[in-house]
């Protein structure tokens, strides 16, 4: 970048959860990795706290999260959770995953990510704003401003996780789909002259909604829902009056409340980029998808961009990957982001006051708690019904699935799933009477793979799995040759070459929370 500095590999536009994750990805598979981020630190304003089963899972299996043991004489986590501001709805997860549902404030995770980041290798350098992005058939130009004046480098690749109004993706000229405002939504965290006023839960009224939350110490946290319409200048700053005016009318009587810690507005704006790469110009986080934020979906969904293109990015730069793995990243991804503006959407008409919902909301609310209906839901919201495209011609029926941890026997003694991804390398788990022929058969992919012999277990599903990092299974036995899937992903038989080194740097996530 400058002085002795060798060039970076790859540009990451945005410091958040997204970004840091990506990072830290990217480092751990020896990418040379810089990110830019406007921010001087880590915010402490309160945003997600939540994340979903699948997002849970995905990182456990990439060594974010310590291991975790599933209830004691039980087959299954059920966790209690709510669907458009009605209870009822439960995230079930099998007992050897994660319990479904983790609750950690956003400042936490990006302490945590940021601290593997700079363990892994990388550079990230805050109060550094991009002005400039020129991207070429081989390379991309980066200039920014930060503290020191201009600083330019040149990579391969640019990431733009910097947000809704990402800078990156207007550089790169990725248009979108929007849909406009219709509501008007306060969040903050006060005190109340009477604690007793607001009692913590979802609240609807007449007119619209308002959740409270007891943030400790005496502060409530507060989010209003005013479905009469947008707000006429959605960029201004709140003020302590307007917040109360606001709480006070939605539920009808005066709120009296003071000693502001934090206030903020926002909506149900959403957007989907129309094409999450240009050309060596990629995209993740809200830079390509914005939603309301119903449901603690936002930060995991952009946690799982981050965790499906970390690998694949770092193939491609290493010259490891097929020519179209990169593709896939948008394939997968952004179907599962329209979906969720779609359920966040859904989410809102639901809460709207009218009376005229209510039937369509006594009806939701007593199948929540139906088996089928309220699974379906279930599985929707905690993305655990992810099934991504195949990429083989002839793929088996388990090709896409998400691979469940499961306890096998190997020459090394017992492991699981879990332990065996954390090399960060995709995974071959080989077993039955033909794991000697698979073998051979993977051997000019053996420098990519972790090729693991295990016992025949009803624990997998079929004798021959290769598993992505993300927990993804890419091949089975029963369809397509392996070599067939093995050239989808790292292209044609290549000279084997020693991997790069992927380790699961720095402290955990228990560590980093303790």
């Amino acid at each position: 970048m400058t002085g002795n500095d060798k060039e970076p590999q790859v540009v990451i536009v945005g410091g958040g959860p997204v970004g840091l994750v990506l990072a830290a990805e990217l480092a751990g598979f020896g990418i040379r990795t810089v990110v830019l981020e406007a921010r001087t630190e880590v915010s402490r304003r309160p945003k997600a706290t939540t994340l979903h089963a699948r997002t849970v899972q995905c990182l456990q299996r990439r060594g974010h999260l310590p291991a975790r043991v599933g209830p004691p004489a039980a087959t299954h986590w059920a966790s209690p959770f709510h669907f458009a501001g009605m209870s009822g709805l439960t995230i079930t997860a099998p007992a050897t995953e994660p319990e479904p549902l983790l609750k950690c404030p956003q400042e936490d995770l990006e302490r945590h990510f940021e601290e593997r980041a700079l363990a892994a290798g990388a550079r990230i350098l805050r109060d550094h704003r991009v002005t400039a992005i020129q991207p070429s058939r081989d390379a991309v130009r980066v200039e920014a401003e930060g503290p020191s004046g201009r600083l330019s480098c040149t990579a391969d690749y640019v990431v733009g996780a910097d947000g809704a109004r990402s800078t990156v993706r207007e550089h790169a000229g990725i248009g979108s789909q929007s849909f406009p405002a219709t509501i008007s939504a306060l969040a903050g965290d006060v005190r109340l002259a009477d604690e007793g006023a607001l009692r913590p839960g979802w609240h609807r009224t007449p007119r619209g909604w308002v959740i409270v939350k007891d943030a400790g110490g005496g502060v409530v946290r507060l989010r209003t829902l005013n479905c009469s319409g947008p707000h006429p200048a959605r960029h201004l700053p709140v003020t302590l009056a307007e917040f109360r005016h606001e709480v006070s009318w939605l539920v009808d009587r005066d709120v009296a409340m003071a000693e502001p810690e934090w206030l903020s507005r926002f909506s149900d704006f959403s957007r989907l980029a129309s094409a999450y790469r240009a050309g060596r110009i990629l995209l993740a986080g809200d830079a390509a998808h914005v939603h309301f934020p119903i449901g603690g979906q936002g930060l995991s969904t952009g946690l799982l961009d981050g965790l499906n293109l970390g690998w694949k990015l770092a193939l491609a730069v290493r010259g490891d990957a097929s020519d179209g793995l990169l593709d896939t990243y948008e394939q997968e991804r952004r179907p599962a982001a329209r979906r969720i503006i779609d359920n966040a959407r859904a989410q809102l008409a639901l809460m709207r006051p009218g009376t005229e919902f209510d039937p369509l909301r006594d009806m939701f609310a007593g199948m929540l708690t139906e088996g089928p209906f309220g699974d379906a839901l279930a599985s929707m919201v905690s993305a655990q019904d992810t099934v991504l495209p195949s990429l083989t011609p002839r793929p088996s029926r388990w090709e896409g699935t998400f691979l469940n941890n499961a306890v096998v026997e190997t020459a090394g003694g017992r492991t699981d799933v879990i332990g065996l991804l954390r090399d960060g390398r995709p995974l071959l788990l080989l077993s039955g009477t033909d794991r000697e022929g698979h073998r051979r058969q993977a051997g000019p992919w053996q420098d990519q793979l972790h090729m693991v012999q295990v016992e025949a277990t009803s624990a997998l599903p079929c004798d021959a799995l290769l598993v992505r990092p993300d927990g993804y299974i890419a091949w089975s036995s029963g369809g397509d040759a392996l070599p067939s899937a093995l050239a989808v992903y790292f292209g044609e038989r290549r000279r084997a070459r020693r991997p790069a080194p992927h380790g699961a740097a720095g402290r955990d996530l228990a560590d980093a929370l303790s």
